[in-house]
């Protein structure tokens, strides 16, 4: 990425983790710049990581050699077919909008090289996870570009089908929603067992933070680790069992399945 130049169509808080990513990353100033129809988001960005903003999309798309889609899905098609008549055949395209396909984005660009990208939000910490899959006329050079981008705020995994982005907008895309409400529920039940609020809430934020940590350094997979921390006849068992006897994980099973099925369904309705 050392002589690699980027523009950002769209420049919310996805956009600007990037950005600071990259930055953080040893990118210069020179080699990223942003646009977006909001006056005072460009204002923000220019001022928070000293890029240059447009509020020209295809002002911002000249002579550079990646192109970061980070609108909104439902306005994709419309930036998509504005951008077409000032694309050209070697710039690389990275969608970050969900639920858009890359065969739509072909019919609304023409035929450009396409990595399609599902991020989630704890990017917006350089903690987040991304899915990628690239079209057939991505190049190795621009896979490794694509890797690059999406590492600055987190992890980058490659997808070998195109379908396999609906399970990834569920496990992870989705997922960190998932946590919030383990966590509410979690400081809930604390506070009716007698716990303070606040006590409750540091309580289950900080355990979710430790076991997070302890699954992505451990050598063993997250079943071994719930069967080192859970003691026959003890406390943990207990509530294990009453999970399982709820139906807990045929629950997190039919969860994900929807949000997989609904990512399918926008991908269908957006991509007219």
């Amino acid at each position: 990425m050392s002589n690699t130049r980027i523009a950002f169509i769209g420049a919310g808080n996805m956009a600007a983790s990037l950005i600071g990513g990259l930055r953080a990353k040893g990118l210069e100033v020179q080699q990223i710049r942003a646009s977006d129809p909001g006056a005072d988001t460009r204002a923000r960005v220019s001022a928070e990581h000293g890029i240059e903003t447009f509020a020209d999309n295809a002002q911002a798309i000249e002579g550079v050699d990646v192109v970061v889609l980070a609108v909104k899905p439902q306005a994709m098609k419309a930036v998509c077919e504005s951008l077409r008549p000032s694309l050209k055949p070697h710039q690389l395209v990275v969608s970050i909008a969900a639920g858009i396909t890359c065969a739509s984005m072909n019919a609304w660009l023409g035929a450009q090289p396409i990595v399609r990208c599902m991020p989630n939000t704890p990017a917006l910490l350089r903690k987040g996870v991304s899915g990628l899959y690239a079209t057939s006329e991505v190049t190795a050079a621009q896979r490794d570009q694509a890797q690059e981008l999406l590492s600055a705020v987190g992890i980058a995994l490659w997808l070998e089908q195109e379908q396999q982005l609906d399970a990834v907008t569920a496990v992870s895309g989705s997922g960190p929603a998932y946590f919030f409400l383990l966590i509410e529920s979690m400081t809930a039940a604390g506070v009716k067992l007698g716990l303070p609020r606040d006590v409750a809430e540091q309580l289950a934020e900080q355990t979710a933070l430790g076991a997070a940590q302890m699954a992505v350094a451990s050598d063993v997979d997250a079943a071994e680790l719930r069967r080192r921390v859970t003691s026959p006849g003890g406390t943990t068992q207990a509530a294990i069992e009453s999970f399982q006897a709820g139906g807990f994980e045929a629950l997190v099973e039919k969860a994900l399945g929807a949000a997989a099925h609904r990512s399918a369904e926008m991908a269908e309705q957006l991509g007219k």
